[in-house]
């Protein structure tokens, strides 16, 4: 079955559900007056008899045709309101349309600008402008030309092969699958049914090289290990030569198996299992392409990033990303720039936030097998996740590899930090302070240092203001900015750890993900984090430089504890509560997780 996917989308109330349910309506009346006639002559309708049975958005919808499929299942993929932009922007990614509803009494809307640009970032290049409840503006042909004016002036640099404008009424039918009302003489184009027609459906994905993400090893006996996944690209056959994307080993396939049993082929879209003729080392993540055309393998890119979250992004902080079935640990390390939604200028940005899109460099933790998404949608895109909340905040297209990877490689040094501790008799550690400022981290820093400077250790404090007057001068105490700050320093800290001291830091570190960041850094057991829990209270009645009085009175602003959050570490190697202990007895704790 030749299936085109497409999206609707646009403002809130312009018509969205109704359109839908209108469509399926009048398709699935077609279907049943006609259904004898097709079984026996499918070629008698043409291409629209095939594409009765085309998905909206999401695979499942397909299989539901036939018991009919309700506005309510499809309205869930068409919100207009902004907060559900993510929901659009996932069901246009598989789409090779979009129908952008308009409302003729509101005219091109910022939403309507939005999703345009969404659709646009996301490869579609066929658009149908419905422009909707014309019955309700006496099917003015001033205005729809107004609207249609404006919209192609507004989208003339978004790449789009086709732009239809089709007025139309989703409540009474007009112009959806039959041609318009009486009072419409003066339009004389496609419905909106007859439009989808001549959309190519995605085909040339089986027409690319062949390519299989891993999904999982499937091993039910010893006389059998196959490879699940579904196809990406091209098609397959067996006896085809294969390579893997991480090791390159190159393979033959032996056998195709599916659902319904062995398999002489397999193409874009199928879910299989490959059967190889050797054992190769391949697992979740992998990627199984042809072995004349392999699959890049790279761990920094430029991305064009749709942010989905109301919480800011923030540069430097590590995000969970999903790659196809390959997880790993996404960094954006730079804003190049922003989108304006309504002009399209190129704006400066340190942070992004709901709905804003962007270009920006990414870093993950490993490399990753890729295609650009403008060569496959399947492998070129991936989602961020909070680490935290598990919430999807951010999807990402990769537009290319950054090749600084491929050029910069680690140097081997042959004195390790093992043989430069021993040397210093001591265990390279990270002592990691964290807590409200006031809530005596310096103080006990600092007395930590002495003790163990008495003991003949090597040491050196990192101190939040200290670096602040020069590694880290250039930066505020905005969100974005302490990220930053924390990286930095959590970066130098790993470098005096690998040359055999005992790093000591005190910063008031307010995130748990900056924490949790800097942990990542050393080997297990190097970071020790250290929650010196003194009450808010406390800190503000302490307060030797003055600082909450001026928070208090909004001369500093983003000042933890008064208008940005201080997240509590949950579950802290050292937990010193303060109130009523001196600071002494707090060292002597430390020490005794230091000896013991």
């Amino acid at each position: 079955m030749d299936i085109l996917r497409f999206t609707t989308c646009g403002s809130v109330d312009d018509g969205k559900s109704t359109l839908i349910g209108r469509l399926l309506y009048e398709t699935k009346l077609i279907f049943e007056d006609q259904l004898e006639a097709l079984q026996a002559d499918s070629k008698k309708f043409g291409t629209q008899g095939e594409r009765l049975d085309f998905a909206l958005l999401v695979d499942g919808l397909q299989a539901e045709r036939e018991q009919g499929i309700t506005i309510d299942v499809a309205y869930r993929f068409f919100p207009g309101h902004e907060q559900y932009t993510r929901n659009m922007a996932t069901g246009a990614s598989t789409a090779q349309a979009a129908v952008l509803l308009v409302d003729a009494r509101k005219g091109v809307l910022t939403q309507t600008k939005r999703h345009s640009r969404i659709v646009s970032m996301l490869g579609i290049r066929h658009v149908a402008l419905a422009v909707n409840k014309m019955d309700l503006v006496d099917w003015s042909q001033p205005i729809f030309d107004e609207i249609e004016l404006a919209y192609r002036r507004f989208a003339q640099d978004l790449g789009f092969e086709t732009i239809m404008a089709i007025p139309l009424s989703a409540l009474e039918g007009h112009n959806i699958v039959d041609p318009g009302h009486a009072a419409m003489p003066w339009y004389e184009g496609s419905t909106l049914l007859n439009w989808l027609e001549t959309i190519p459906s995605g085909q040339y994905e089986i027409a690319q090289p062949f390519s299989m993400p891993v999904q999982w090893v499937n091993r039910p006996n010893l006389d059998f290990r196959g490879f699940a996944g579904r196809v990406s690209s091209g098609s397959v056959e067996p006896g085809d030569s294969v390579r893997i994307s991480r090791s390159g080993v190159v393979s033959r396939v032996k056998e195709i198996v599916s659902y319904e049993g062995p398999q002489q082929s397999a193409t874009s879209g199928q879910s299989i299992t490959l059967v190889l003729e050797n054992e190769v080392d391949a697992s979740r993540g992998d990627v199984i392409a042809t072995a004349a055309h392999p699959i890049e393998c790279a761990d920094q890119f430029e991305v064009g990033l749709l942010w989905m979250s109301e919480h800011a992004l923030l540069p430097g902080r590590p995000y969970a990303a999903l790659l196809h079935s390959k997880s790993a640990s996404v960094t954006i390390t730079q804003i190049k720039h922003r989108l304006d939604i309504n002009s399209g200028a190129r704006l400066a940005a340190k942070t992004l936030g709901l709905n804003e899109i962007a270009r920006v460099n990414v870093s993950f933790d490993r490399a990753v097998p890729f295609v650009p998404y403008a060569e496959n949608k399947r492998l070129g895109a991936f989602i961020v996740i909070d680490k935290l909340t598990n919430e999807t905040v951010g999807a990402g297209l990769i537009r290319f590899a950054l090749r600084r990877s491929v050029n910069v490689h680690w140097q081997a040094l042959e004195v390790t930090k093992a043989a430069r501790a021993e040397m210093k008799h001591q265990q390279a550690r990270c002592f990691w302070f964290t807590g409200l400022s006031g809530s005596g981290k310096s103080t006990i820093a600092n007395l930590l240092d002495k003790r163990l400077h008495a003991d003949g250790k090597h040491t050196y404090i990192l101190d939040g203001d200290n670096v602040r007057h020069g590694l880290n001068r250039d930066l505020g105490f905005t969100e974005a900015d302490r990220v930053e700050n924390i990286r930095r320093v959590a970066e130098v800290a790993k470098l005096l750890v690998d040359a055999g001291l005992i790093v000591i830091v005190a910063f008031i570190s307010p995130f748990r993900a900056e924490r949790q960041l800097a942990r990542g850094l050393f080997d297990d057991g190097e970071f020790v984090e250290i929650f010196v829990d003194t009450p808010l209270e406390e800190c503000e009645r302490r307060d030797v430089k003055g600082l909450y009085a001026k928070a208090r009175h909004g001369e500093l602003k983003n000042f933890t504890g008064i208008d940005s959050d201080y997240e509590p570490p949950q579950s802290p190697e050292v937990h010193l509560r303060t109130v009523g202990i001196r600071p002494e007895s707090c060292v002597d704790q430390i020490i005794h997780l230091l000896r013991s």
